[in-house]
């Protein structure tokens, strides 16, 4: 017999919830044969559909293919929590520690950046569920709620609103017994969304402007032809001026990227709808985003028809980086998911949960998106988004066509664009590295102290976070 947690997700579909959608677009042909494009991009996730916008938008005559190895948005972008942030540094803090000369322009380029995919889902009637919201941090124990000042000052220092919560302000939040205080970064730059939406929206936008998209088309290789670059496919091939490679976390066509990006599988649940009594046992009447304040933290919200999507905690890597199907259902990880669910909502005991999954985050070294070039700059990439690439992804996209195209921009001028994160060791350092890195995280979670391991980390510019 199955215990109550095992229980609550044992009839789960093993699906992205955002993903099994009725909604969900007729599939777009195959590549079949060879053919020809000013521009190739490899990925359909919102990097790639972006940055196919973005590049009719510039040029509506320009001849574009991009080339999708499942369906739009299958992957990354349709697995996600559909939270939007304007940073483009994964956290101003983040930001703070790796950029300090250049802070205040990635901070504008990034607001700037939310603004424009706020105005671009206007302008092409993007049904994706948007919705504005404030973000907040809920902490467990004191040392997380010591944190929150110095947040409270780095917000203050860029105008941007932000409160220490105490334990009554935060059940006011959100009624349960595990949270003592919070952290609440109000104003503009954060919302969630329909994650799958936004990807079929953009998907019908990149169409309507005349883009050339195929579905179940993996890329098996490139080569150089000439003065252009052959893009191969399972059944057929594309000779492109151009290339942009948006393959996320996903093992990479190019072999220099492999040293610098850690696929790690992020695993969710998505609860039943719930009742007005539900609602109302635990309040969330703000519909805020939350997470926890802890380094191996949970990301919460609730869905349009009010469940609860409830992910993170675990980011589990494979050796040697390894991508399969079978990872995607982890039944350890989404039992330890479902415990702490009903150790944080014990008012929705009983209750049960329609979806679980998982899928690849790209995790890079300075957690945020990095760019490179090859084939004598025909190609151009754009990864590293380390979880936070809802909203980071049209900075990715725009800037990785800036640098595609040789151009001189605002982008492609900024250190963060024309420099790359440290390598990660060979195996089997980097396993190894990956679970030491994990255990001194979660000694840090427990006690509040950095050790000798994460300090060397942070010396070296060179870490792992969910």
């Amino acid at each position: 017999m199955l215990d109550p947690v095992a229980r609550s997700y044992a009839d789960a579909r093993p699906v992205s919830f955002w993903i099994d959608d009725p909604a969900r677009p007729d599939a777009l042909p195959a590549l079949s044969g060879s053919g020809r494009a000013e521009l190739a991009i490899v990925g359909a996730g919102f990097t790639g559909l972006w940055a196919a916008i973005e590049a009719k938008e510039r040029d509506p005559g320009r001849d574009i293919v991009l080339l999708e190895g499942g369906r739009v948005g299958w992957a990354a972008s349709g697995r996600n929590g559909g939270f939007v942030s304007y940073s483009i540094t994964h956290t101003l803090e983040n930001g703070i520690s790796r950029f300090p000369d250049e802070i205040d322009e990635l901070e504008r380029q990034g607001m700037d950046t939310y603004h424009g995919l706020v105005e671009a889902i206007r302008r092409y009637g993007v049904d994706a569920e948007f919705e504005p919201s404030a973000m907040v941090l809920l902490a467990r124990r004191p040392h997380e709620v010591a944190w929150f000042p110095n947040a409270i000052q780095t917000h203050a220092r860029f105008g941007y609103p932000a409160d220490i919560l105490d334990r009554d302000a935060a059940q006011t939040i959100l009624r349960t017994p595990v949270y003592i205080g919070g952290l609440r970064i109000g104003g503009d730059g954060h919302a969630l969304v329909h994650p799958a939406k936004l990807a079929w929206g953009l998907r019908d936008a990149a169409l309507g402007l005349g883009v050339r998209i195929h579905e179940a088309s993996p890329v098996r290789a490139l080569e150089r032809e000439g003065g252009r670059v052959r893009v191969w496919t399972r059944d057929g091939s594309v000779l492109a001026d151009r290339v942009i490679l948006a393959t996320n976390g996903y093992p990479p066509l190019l072999r220099q990227i492999r040293s610098y990006v850690v696929p790690v599988y992020d695993h969710v649940l998505m609860t039943e709808p719930l009742s007005a009594e539900q609602r109302a046992a635990i309040g969330w009447a703000g519909r805020e985003g939350l997470a926890d304040a802890s380094n191996r933290f949970h990301y919460f919200r609730l869905s349009a028809d009010d469940r609860i999507l409830w992910g993170g905690f675990d980011a589990t890597y494979h050796f040697r980086g390894r991508v399969r199907r079978r990872f995607e259902l982890d039944d350890e990880v989404h039992a330890r998911l479902a415990r702490h669910f009903f150790e944080t909502f014990p008012a929705l005991e009983g209750i049960r949960f329609t979806h679980r999954w998982g899928g690849v985050i790209d995790t890079c070294g300075r957690f945020s998106v990095f760019f490179g070039t090859a084939l004598d700059g025909r190609l151009a990439y754009a990864v590293g988004y380390t979880g936070l690439g809802v909203g980071a992804s049209r900075f990715g996209a725009r800037t990785v066509l800036d640098v595609v195209d040789g151009l001189d921009t605002e982008r492609t001028r900024l250190r963060m664009v024309r420099t790359k994160p440290v390598p990660f060791p060979p195996e089997p350092a980097r396993l190894l590295g990956i679970r030491r890195t994990v255990r001194a995280y979660e000694r840090l979670d427990g006690t509040g102290r950095e050790g000798p391991w994460l300090k060397m980390l942070d010396r070296l510019g060179l870490g792992f976070q969910s």
